[in-house]
């Protein structure tokens, strides 16, 4: 449509002879099809997986390097297909051989090449900048879902690195800044695939967090937290080769009413604020006391679905400091027979 449009403009004499809207537009779809399959394939299951945590720049020139080369191969195939239909003769005709040509040197071809680099070059970004804000975040700042303060219902899970000034102290400052970037990173599919979201980074723990209705689904907060466990087990010879430490962590889980807004002009960012927050820390802070590697707030496991697969073990209370009353707490254990991640 494009390029339609420029032809009956001011700027172009009209279109060629052989030129046709309808045999125009099915070229340009076939081609953007093509490319979307091979282009998407290689960014999704290939750049956007294994080079996630590479700066921006590694990222995007890779996926234009490698959309130029798809745009080579479409081209090139295109014509093997195109030529011989024009001439009526195969491809090792001298004719055929010079309508081929003809079609790989046409303009519009460097045309679409410098077009769709620049088109794929910054979808790559955004799709960098959508990740850094979590999943779903970056659209919900663009669409101002948060530009006024609004109240939501949201459960929290505070996942802290067990004894993280120990393994600092082994590791060294430099490779103990690798060691939590791992784990980071090594967390992040569990709570993607769960739909979790992650609200931020506070030194070496990381807060993740549900609309009550998203977490309530399928139990996918307690899921999230059991799938995190299996990950990390499974990863566990790998740490070893390159640490000599797996990780472990421990968990607190609340839910409760919040206040989401963004803030700042310079540094945009949505925040949460309630008491849930302070209170769901100060349950992951327990661990230790009950020695339990996860602790829930009774009201929170009262607000999910029953499921076999979990097991509520109660186990105290806690007080509510500046607000009298307590918190009852439980731990959950997968049933027997139930393996992680089923």
């Amino acid at each position: 449509v494009y390029d339609q449009l420029l032809l009956d403009s001011i700027l172009s004499a009209g279109p060629s002879d052989e030129y046709t809207f309808g045999r125009a537009l099915a070229i340009h779809m076939g081609a953007a099809v093509t490319g979307a399959l091979l282009g998407g394939t290689f960014l999704v299951f290939y750049v956007n997986d294994r080079l996630r945590d590479q700066p921006y720049w590694v990222s995007v020139a890779l996926v234009v390097g490698g959309y130029v080369g798809i745009v080579v191969l479409i081209t090139v195939a295109m014509a093997i297909v195109v030529a011989p239909l024009q001439t009526g003769a195969p491809l090792t005709d001298p004719a055929t051989k010079g309508v081929l040509w003809t079609f790989v040197g046409d303009s519009i071809h460097r045309k679409n090449l410098l077009v769709w680099s620049f088109v794929t070059g910054v979808t790559q970004l955004t799709l960098q900048v959508s990740n850094k804000f979590g999943p779903g975040m970056f659209w919900n700042m663009v669409r101002g879902r948060y530009h006024s303060p609004r109240e939501e219902s949201r459960i929290f899970m505070f996942v802290d690195l067990a004894s993280s000034t120990a393994i600092a102290e082994r590791l060294g400052d430099g490779r103990y800044h690798r060691f939590l970037r791992d784990f980071f990173a090594d967390i992040t599919d569990p709570i993607i695939y769960n739909h979790g979201q992650i609200y931020q980074y506070v030194g070496d723990e990381v807060v993740v967090t549900w609309p009550l209705e998203t977490g309530r689904r399928e139990n996918r907060c307690l899921a999230c937290y059991f799938e995190i466990r299996r990950t990390l087990e499974a990863l566990a010879p790998r740490y070893r080769d390159r640490y000599g430490i797996v990780p472990d962590f421990k968990a607190g889980m609340h839910f409760g009413r919040v206040v989401a807004g963004e803030i700042g002009i310079v540094k945009r960012d949505v925040t949460f604020s309630g008491d849930v927050l302070n209170t769901t820390a100060r349950i992951r802070g327990k661990c230790n006391e009950f020695a339990v590697e996860l602790l829930a707030s009774d009201v929170l496991l009262s607000a999910l679905p029953a499921d076999p697969r979990y097991r509520r073990v109660p186990v105290g209370d806690i007080e509510l400091r500046g607000r009298g009353g307590t918190v009852a707490l439980s731990t959950i254990d997968l049933s027997e027979g139930v393996v992680h991640g089923a």
